[in-house]
């Protein structure tokens, strides 16, 4: 008996030691995200166990604005970046240390993501829509930003000057919705998630969709030539996220009606999930379910565009285009 409990026990370690072995030997990653849905996939593989799965430890680490997530993307205080296109993302880029390496969140009619909103002092006085912008003081996160990128393609549509708008960076979401609450500045651009509830509490009044108003592809998966060269790593890491793209696309942007998706048997387990990770009830969810292309795939032209007009503006360095920044060997073009 005693021979058979020791057997028994050795057999209980070689398994242990297997599973630890097997947990050691898990490629690891700091991916940075914002806590919007344009980040969905990645809160659905990582809470599902998707990345686990696929022999990858994922540690995931929250920024507030997405200038900050290129830039550490840069220095190496996270593998990947998720988020949206800035110009300083654009000029890291162009100098050779970040690549784009697959598409995720885009602005497009009849998805809800990033909206103009109004104080309410200006509302009444007269900002009813977007294209009232002009000569009004209007926050956003950077100068440079996929905020101004999209205030320049509606100054484009309605033929006014950028420079008749006056834009006030501050730094972060929350500092924008704060001086939108506070009436220090007229307008602002703001996710869906960050201006609910300043609507709910009567501190903001909406005006429009960017998507409605100027499509677009906002957001971008990116690496560094570093990460790069662990092939395997990379190649993991976008398969577990074109997985995610296609469950989200089919189980939850399928279902939207005008902008909202519904809470059922199929789509109540993802967006408890990107509620979990975006701090919001599953109620506002519904109505902030951002645009993801169900392949990952990148919207190459557009990206080109962007570089094209943040050059013609002084935001972004000349010399380079989206060739230049895209990693061609994992990048699927749309």
């Amino acid at each position: 008996m005693i021979g058979i409990a020791r057997l028994a026990a050795a057999g209980l370690m070689a398994i242990m030691a297997m599973g630890t072995a097997r947990a050691e030997d898990a490629l690891k990653a700091k991916v940075g995200v914002l806590r919007l849905s344009s980040s969905a996939p990645v809160f659905i593989a990582q809470d599902k166990g998707y990345f686990r799965e696929a022999g990858l430890d994922v540690e995931l680490k929250f920024f507030d604005a997405a200038q900050p997530i290129a830039v550490a993307t840069t220095s190496g205080d996270v593998d990947f970046g998720v988020t949206a296109f800035t110009a300083g993302l654009y000029n890291l880029a162009g100098k050779g240390t970040l690549k784009v390496i697959g598409g995720m969140s885009r602005e497009k009619a009849g998805y809800p993501l990033i909206g103009y909103f109004a104080s309410n002092n200006a509302y009444a006085a007269g900002l009813k829509t977007p294209k009232d912008l002009v000569g009004k003081r209007v926050a956003m996160t950077q100068v440079g930003s996929s905020f101004h990128y999209s205030l320049g393609l509606l100054a484009d549509k309605y033929g006014f000057k950028l420079a008749d708008v006056k834009i006030v960076p501050l730094q972060s979401l929350s500092n924008a919705a704060a001086a939108l609450k506070g009436e220090t500045v007229d307008a602002a651009l703001l996710p869906i998630s960050t201006a609910r509830k300043l609507m709910d509490e009567g501190g903001a009044k909406f005006l429009g969709w960017v998507g409605d108003e100027t499509p677009w592809q906002l957001g971008a998966v990116f690496a560094s030539p570093k990460t790069l060269t662990n092939k395997a790593l990379v190649t993991k890491f976008l398969g577990v996220l074109a997985k995610a793209d296609r469950e989200y696309h089919d189980v939850i942007l399928a279902a939207m009606k005008d902008g909202v998706a519904p809470i059922n048997e199929q789509t109540k387990p993802l967006l408890e999930i990107i509620a979990k990770y975006t701090n919001l009830p599953v109620e506002q969810v519904v109505g902030n379910c951002a645009y993801i292309d169900p392949d990952g795939k990148l919207d190459v032209k557009n990206v080109d565009n962007q570089i094209k007009w943040l050059q013609e503006q002084g935001f972004a360095d000349k010399g380079f285009d989206a060739d230049a920044i895209i990693a061609k060997d994992y990048v699927k073009a749309d």
